[in-house]
């Protein structure tokens, strides 16, 4: 603990880090109390003050219909995160789960299993979620389900090749000797010679959920109107440019903030966990 903290505190980067992702997770926790104006989260038209630039009652300015583009940010962040979580939870232990037992038990098990996961990785992730959106209704339960269809293959391919790794070590040729099971082996012994290699990747991959979940509500196969989302609110902004920059600019910067701070989080836990 002394160690990571000394790590955490001495570079500069991860503050900073550590300081956009605070932020990015105060405002989803608490946007209730902090939005100025909450109820413009939803279906709000207020159009005496649509089109508003940044002013001191109106931070950020406002959209088309006279919300308040700050407030929508902060809402949006529930949403980005909450996506994020839900996709992290369910993608790896599938991809650990598929890795694991190719890699260990190897043979055909290890020829089907990463064959599978080839055909998954062979397509690039937003083309694999735009064709697999394209087939569904755009709505925020199938935009998680599709970025999540299109992140396990990576964790099965990483836990691979640790396993393989792994399996030839002594602890592991020990546990075999008295007689242990395979699957004692593989999620007793080898499991947690993964794991700090599996949450560096998850604190990375936050970034980029966020990212691709955005990339889709640009795109129109996301998040749907009227709820708050930094890919719609990019995407609604850009039909207003360059006269209402504030509109996409601002919703561009908030994507900004928390992909930059989960890299910066994620390589200092990899410092931290992985250890030269």
């Amino acid at each position: 603990m002394k160690r990571a903290a000394y790590i955490l505190l001495s570079n500069p980067l991860s503050v900073i880090g550590l300081l956009l992702v605070g932020t990015v997770f105060f405002c989803a926790l608490f946007a209730d109390f902090i939005a100025p104006y909450p109820d413009h989260a939803g279906a709000v038209m207020n159009f005496a003050f649509a089109n508003k630039p940044p002013s001191a009652e109106y931070l950020l300015g406002t959209d088309v219909v006279g919300r308040d583009i700050l407030t929508r940010i902060i809402y949006a962040y529930q949403v980005a995160l909450g996506m994020g979580l839900v996709v992290l939870l369910i993608a790896p232990p599938i991809g650990v789960a598929f890795g694991l037992i190719a890699g260990y038990i190897g043979g055909w098990t290890d020829f089907i299993l990463m064959r599978i996961s080839d055909i998954f990785l062979s397509i690039p992730p937003l083309v694999l979620a735009l064709a697999i959106m394209g087939l569904l209704e755009p709505t925020l339960l199938n935009a998680m389900l599709a970025i999540t269809a299109m992140w396990w293959p990576w964790y099965a391919r990483l836990v691979y090749n640790i396993t393989r790794g792994e399996k030839v070590e002594g602890y592991v040729l020990a546990a075999e000797v008295i007689g242990a099971s395979k699957a004692h082996i593989m999620f007793r012994e080898i499991l947690p010679n993964c794991v700090p290699a599996i949450v560096t990747k998850m604190t990375l991959d936050f970034g980029f959920v966020i990212l691709i979940a955005s990339s889709l509500s640009f795109l129109g196969l996301g998040v749907q109107a009227p709820t708050a989302d930094l890919g719609s609110m990019v995407s609604e902004g850009t039909r207003y440019l360059p006269d209402s920059w504030w509109m996409t600019i601002f919703p561009g910067l908030a994507i900004v903030v928390a992909v930059f701070g989960f890299n910066l989080v994620g390589d200092v836990l990899r410092d931290v966990l992985e250890p030269d």
